[in-house]
């Protein structure tokens, strides 16, 4: 797969090669709008490495820092919901979920608009980490004033979301340019940081909400997000010169013409309908049905975001070296036989436990597989004769398809347990906990979520 991985210099110029070697680059002729250089004014840019060097790790340390700060914030908001829905002002309230929904749902559904935004004035997409990390400190800041719950659904929800969006969008934009060989890698170890903030923040933000209260604990946050986050933007830089990537369509549709595109993408919108709803519930399924203390409970979640951590840096791994379904197999499997047979089966804390392992491991590295989807879209594009397809666009597509089934997973989790079916009728197990139902969706959306194995076997893919 590696081999075949399309680097975006390599479409820039003629004269643009691989690597650390110094080029000669002529800029766009005056047809194309841009000012034209004599045939004596060639300049001489000297790349970094590819794949390794002091600037490409810097880059990924930085964006798994942003990863984990811009998302990991979101993915922590339970600990704000089970504060908010027992304290004043907001006690009562049956909008606080809100919140968290359109804080992570509103990152996932605007990235494709983010995408294009940075394509189209590509010259100013470096700094736009900036002013989404400000905006998202602004928002917080702002929501520590809050009174209503209406403003604190405006400001933590959609505030932070958009400069959430804005901030996160570099990462993307510039990791095709940093790493070819090693790219799944590279988003694998990026996208452990929300694994690894999922067990650090929570914690963190639950002392100081108890210990200061809110509003304090957001505008220390806001503080502590400022000072860690805005030096590490400095660091979130393109590789190539900007004339090598003008050239990149923003809004580049192509993708939508090529039927693997939306093979990918259904499978992609069904996993993700199910795939957020054991961080949902599972702390309520331990507290109520084995009867976990809180902290026991809430380890649940702590499981699960560890073990993603390593499942995503994983699935990088072998997604460097695999078909791309056949690590989306890999998770299927595990996510599957996790939820219909561990979960399904459990009857103590201890296999619960283990449940929560395996599913961040196999589930939590779901999304470790895009790059292979991207680079599979782009290899499509082109061999249909669509023509170059922008890898960062099919992310934001991906992104925005997970966040559909987001959005869609909170509404339908309620029904699924209304009433708690199937209770009493296998009284030992899961399944007839009250929960067995969304156990049940669980499982076979995992499953479903693997579909685009059986596609390539046909011949669809």
């Amino acid at each position: 797969m590696a081999s075949r991985d399309i680097e975006l210099e390599t479409i820039a110029a003629p004269t643009t090669r691989v690597g650390a070697a110094t080029i000669p680059f002529e800029a766009p002729n005056q047809q194309d709008g841009l000012q034209s250089e004599p045939e004596e004014g060639r300049q001489e840019f000297s790349l970094p490495p590819v794949d390794g060097g002091k600037d490409a790790w810097l880059f990924l340390a930085a964006c798994f820092a942003i990863e984990a700060l811009v998302w990991g914030f979101p993915f922590a908001f339970g600990v704000f919901q089970d504060y908010y829905s027992t304290h004043e002002p907001f006690a009562g309230s049956p909008s606080i979920a809100v919140i968290g929904t359109c804080a992570m749902g509103i990152m996932y559904l605007t990235a494709p608009l983010m995408m294009g935004l940075c394509r189209l004035f590509v010259r100013w997409a470096r700094w736009t980490s900036i002013l989404g990390l400000f905006i998202m400190c602004l928002s917080l800041a702002m929501s520590s004033f809050s009174s209503r719950i209406e403003h604190l659904i405006a400001t933590q929800g959609v505030l932070y979301a958009i400069g959430g969006g804005i901030a996160y969008c570099p990462c993307i934009l510039y990791m095709d340019e940093w790493f070819v060989q090693r790219k799944g890698l590279a988003y694998g170890i990026m996208w452990s940081g929300t694994g690894l903030a999922g067990v650090v923040l929570p914690l963190f933000l639950e002392w100081l909400l108890h210990t200061l209260g809110f509003r304090t604990t957001l505008r220390l946050w806001s503080g502590l997000l400022f000072v860690l986050t805005i030096p590490l933007a400095f660091f979130i830089r393109p590789r190539l010169p900007y004339s090598a990537t003008s050239h990149i369509k923003p809004f580049d549709l192509n993708m939508f013409m090529i039927p693997t595109f939306w093979l990918y993408q259904l499978a992609n919108v069904v996993e993700a309908t199910g795939f957020f709803l054991p961080g949902i519930y599972l702390p309520t399924y331990a507290r109520s049905t084995l009867g976990a203390a809180s902290y026991s409970s809430a380890t649940t979640i702590l499981l699960v975001n560890v073990a993603s951590v390593f499942g995503c840096v994983a699935m990088g791994w072998f997604i460097d070296r695999l078909h791309v379904t056949t690590c989306i197999l890999l998770s299927t499997i595990g996510a599957t036989i996790g939820a219909l047979v561990i979960w399904g089966l459990s009857s103590s804390i201890g296999l619960l436990y283990f449940f929560c392992v395996v599913y961040g491991l196999f589930a939590g590295s779901y999304t470790s597989a895009w790059p292979g989807i991207m680079n599979d879209i782009v290899r499509k594009g082109e061999a249909s004769g669509r023509g170059y397809i922008d890898p960062s666009m099919v992310f934001g597509w991906l992104a925005a398809g997970r966040g559909i089934g987001n959005v869609v997973s909170g509404p339908l989790s309620e029904n699924l347990i209304q009433g708690l079916p199937w209770k009493g009728d296998t009284p030992a197990f899961g399944y007839g906990s009250g929960y067995g139902s969304l156990i049940v969706f669980t499982g076979v959306t995992a499953l479903l979520g693997g579909a685009s194995f059986i596609w390539r076997r046909l011949g669809m893919l």
